[in-house]
């Protein structure tokens, strides 16, 4: 357990994963072992959605990638690049064509491995700035590598009428509960606010949309993502690539919780 602290505001990361984050005693950050998610955050790449329509396959340029929802990379373990008292730097590394076990097999999947045919490394950044956490992406890999990117984080809700506010739209947690597994989806949008007991801002860089799920009222996942899986069959998941044009790819996400 990674512990960093600036002021008033702690952030606690396990494996990479981030368990806590607070501000003057309040807790944002849905806890592991409570009703609802089994998890409190985690990435969705190379892939974002379902695949078990195509029997887990998806097309990519390379012919075709054995991948289960949303993908390997969270199948894999993180390793520590540096950390001080306020940053760490986490980092997964992939060799193309390595098998991956799947954690999903053979309850919810009939793929023991994963496969991906591109090399990537993965870097993942936390840093407690003076008002937030901030939370930094870098995809690295092969030129013209497809993927997507989506991060999966997870808030307590500490009342019953949460609001979720994007843009001048207020969407209420009974509307998020409604659409189930498929997530709410939040078009062209680069920054929300959650309005809870404690309101916090979450804005983005370089993922463009959100979608936000929720299994149970006590807490509620707020995702930045690249593409919105369900606007296509499975079978054309294959369209919502983006393509690695640069030797990286940054993307960014901050939690800043707002006086209210």
């Amino acid at each position: 357990m990674i512990t960093l602290s600036l002021e008033n505001q702690t952030a606690r990361i396990d494996a990479g994963e981030l368990v806590s984050f607070q501000k003057e005693g309040h807790e944002y950050i849905h806890q592991k072992g409570s009703p609802g998610w089994r998890s409190s955050d985690t990435e969705m790449f190379p892939i974002i959605g379902p695949t078990n329509e195509t029997d887990f396959m998806v097309q990519v340029p390379k012919g075709n990638a054995i991948q289960d929802q949303h993908g390997l990379l969270r199948e894999m373990d993180y390793e520590v690049v540096s950390k001080n008292e306020t940053l760490v730097l986490f980092q997964k590394t992939y060799k193309a064509g390595t098998l991956v076990k799947n954690s999903k097999f053979p309850e919810k999947s009939n793929k023991q491995w994963l496969i991906w045919p591109f090399s990537f490394v993965f870097q993942k950044q936390y840093e407690l700035k003076a008002d937030g956490l901030e939370i930094t992406f870098v995809v690295s890999g092969e030129r013209d590598m497809p993927f997507m990117l989506g991060y999966h984080p997870a808030f307590k809700l500490h009342t019953n009428a949460p609001i979720i506010k994007a843009e001048e739209k207020e969407i209420p947690l009974d509307a998020v509960i409604e659409v189930g597994d498929r997530a709410y989806k939040i078009s062209d949008c680069e920054a929300v606010v959650l309005k809870d007991e404690k309101e916090l801002e979450i804005t983005t860089k370089g993922f463009g949309n959100f979608m936000l799920w929720s299994p149970e009222a006590n807490m509620i996942c707020i995702e930045p993502i690249t593409f919105y899986p369900y606007d296509v069959a499975q079978r054309d998941l294959c369209q919502g690539f983006q393509y690695l044009s640069a030797d990286k790819e940054i993307f960014t996400v901050y939690m800043k919780p707002v006086s209210n």
